[in-house]
């Protein structure tokens, strides 16, 4: 479809569209700019782009024109009373804000008098449903909250592990040793959908199979080098870590010709990594120390960057066919991703010479 208008308008319904077209009312406003540039030929697509709305909006304020004429574009008052629940619902925000050692669950009738009017009842709790005219008054904004480990971190243990895991950091840096970053990861055939840009008013379509297959990510992370070293596997088992310990022995296990550093691996305590199995393979490579992470403190383990830059900037917004086409991509990613840090690193350098 063309999108062009069809709609006609008296020299008197210009005029007043005219007016419409310069209020302080914003909707109001570019529903009149619209119906103008609708009577002047342009199309619903082209109206789309002007405005930075989506074209079948631009079509829906044709329609209310042609069907009510300039008045149907007028903002209209919301119905109904003015909502106090979310202005109630600020109240008490601000006070846990202001003193976190109360109990969240305040008492409604004196959230009603701080917010004004009563705010509504679910059982005895006060109802934090989100409110358009209060959501985002007095600096507060509706958020989605995020899931948190903290709470159930020993904090003395997770201070000491970052103590050391600074020295390390420094040794490593000074080329006393070789830090490694060892962790796991899954990528799916589905989507994993990511901010891009995109021209407002315009929806982005990412196809999506109807049953996502895995791919489990295991590798390390060469602090010094920034360099990602990945194994691709069906599982995620011992065997597929014992693999990855082998991948590298071939690249900073001991041998004639190559510098030897003492190599520290740090891991989390995940089962794969405190099996009998791995413990084994552990034990037989005197040459790797392995830096225990305290439990629940992924923050600590710089290879959780890498695996979210990998996902959000190289695998992102990506249908993969098969499992077969997704390892591919996944290894593609790696070196592209290894061939970035290394040429930016070269550019430093060039810079300090």
């Amino acid at each position: 479809m063309g999108g062009r208008s069809r709609i006609r308008a008296t020299g008197e319904e210009r005029a007043l569209l005219a007016v419409l077209a310069r209020s302080g009312e914003r909707g109001e406003a570019d529903r009149a700019r619209a119906v103008l540039l609708s009577l002047d030929g342009w199309s619903s697509a082209a109206i789309g782009r002007a405005l930075r709305v989506r074209a079948d909006t631009a079509r829906a304020w044709r329609s209310a024109f042609a069907r009510g004429g300039a008045e149907a574009l007028r903002a209209r008052p919301r119905p109904g009373r003015p909502g106090g629940q979310g202005i109630a619902a600020l109240a008490c925000a601000g006070a846990i804000l202001a003193d976190p050692g109360r109990a969240w669950r305040g008492d409604l009738d004196a959230a009603a008098a701080q917010g004004g009017d009563r705010p509504a009842r679910r059982g005895r709790h006060l109802d934090l449903a989100p409110q358009p005219a209060a959501a985002t008054k007095g600096g507060f904004a509706w958020r989605r909250p995020r899931h948190t480990l903290k709470g159930r971190q020993d904090r003395d243990a997770v201070e000491r592990s970052g103590v050391r895991l600074r020295l390390l950091r420094q040794q490593a840096a000074a080329g006393d040793i070789r830090l490694l970053f060892g962790d796991e990861a899954e990528a799916l055939t589905h989507p994993y959908l990511a901010h891009a840009w995109a021209k407002r008013g315009a929806d982005l379509r990412i196809e999506a199979p109807g049953q996502a297959r895995r791919r489990a990510l295991l590798g390390v992370l060469d602090h010094a080098t920034d360099r990602l070293i990945v194994e691709t596997s069906a599982t995620k088992r011992s065997a597929d870590f014992v693999g990855l310990l082998a991948r590298l022995d071939r690249e900073y296990a001991p041998r004639p010709g190559r510098p030897h550093r003492p190599v520290v691996l740090v891991l989390d305590n995940g089962p794969i990594h405190t099996s009998r199995a791995t413990r084994k393979a552990l034990a037989g490579r005197p040459w790797l120390t392995v830096e225990w992470l305290p439990k629940y403190a992924p923050e600590l383990n710089d290879i959780e960057r890498s695996w979210r830059d990998l996902k959000r900037h190289h695998l992102a917004n990506r249908t993969f066919r098969s499992p077969g086409h997704l390892d591919r991509a996944i290894h593609h990613a790696v070196a592209q991703r290894n061939r970035a840090r290394s040429e930016h690193l070269w550019a430093d350098l060039r810079k300090v010479a």
